[in-house]
């Protein structure tokens, strides 16, 4: 392929969700990257889109020579700048620490920390060579933890000190880094949350994506000078 005229932006979790969602507003104004678990999803993803290609892995798979590893070596050997990287992947574990099996602290750790680490390492120097900006989509879980949620409070906490880090090494390197803290949005994950917790799911309750997009799009669009360093977005009748 050859170097895409547009900026570029790749986006993680972009075939549902917020990172779908991501993905249609990047859409009108960069060359998307769609990352996704398998072919299907991603295909659909891209459809439609002005500029855009797929990029499959399984985020859990991503020990050394595993499935993400080679994959990211075939795409950075065709993206030589990266205006925009956007980590929307991410698993939900949940239930008390006398409950859960270590199985699903790990996988938390793999998918919404390691995984993470080793996409950005990978594109750092086309970030760098575009100084770009790194998106990371994180959670109200990553402020505060609470009882049931520790695998992915953990996994959450984990991913803003790995922000912290990221933004103090590429700050003379012009890379900005940005951690987004939403509050509960109306997605499937969030039913799978309430669902959890047994409780009757009311959309109105919750964020709208949109309104996350709209942080995204701030961090993006934010001038030369400026470094969007930390954003929390809550519903407005936001309960604990």
């Amino acid at each position: 392929m050859s170097t895409p005229e547009r900026p570029v932006a790749v986006v993680t979790g972009a075939t549902r969700g917020i990172g779908r969602a991501v993905v249609e507003d990047l859409a009108g104004t960069h060359h998307v990257v769609v990352c996704g678990r398998t072919p299907d999803s991603v295909r659909r993803a891209v459809t439609d889109l002005p500029s855009a290609e797929g990029f499959v892995a399984d985020l859990a798979d991503c020990g050394p020579g595993g499935a993400l590893d080679r994959a990211l070596a075939d795409l950075v050997a065709r993206l030589p700048r990266v205006d925009v990287l956007v980590h929307s992947a991410g698993v939900l574990r949940r239930g008390s620490v006398a409950d859960v099996p270590m199985s699903d602290w790990e996988l938390s750790m793999r998918v919404n920390l390691v995984a993470v680490a080793g996409i950005t390492r990978a594109v750092l120097p086309a970030l760098r060579a575009a100084q770009g900006c790194v998106v990371l989509l994180n959670s109200g879980a990553g402020l505060n933890a609470t009882a049931t949620m520790g695998p992915y409070s953990a996994s959450k906490f984990a991913l803003r000190a790995f922000a912290d880090s990221l933004r103090d090494e590429e700050r003379a390197n012009g890379v900005r880094v940005t951690s987004i803290h939403p509050g509960r949005v109306d997605t499937d994950m969030q039913r799978e949350m309430i669902d959890f917790e047994g409780a009757h799911y009311r959309a109105e309750e919750y964020l709208r994506i949109e309104s996350v997009i709209r942080a995204v799009r701030f961090a993006v669009t934010a001038t030369p000078e400026a470094s969007i360093d930390t954003l929390t977005v809550r519903p407005r009748g936001f309960r604990p």
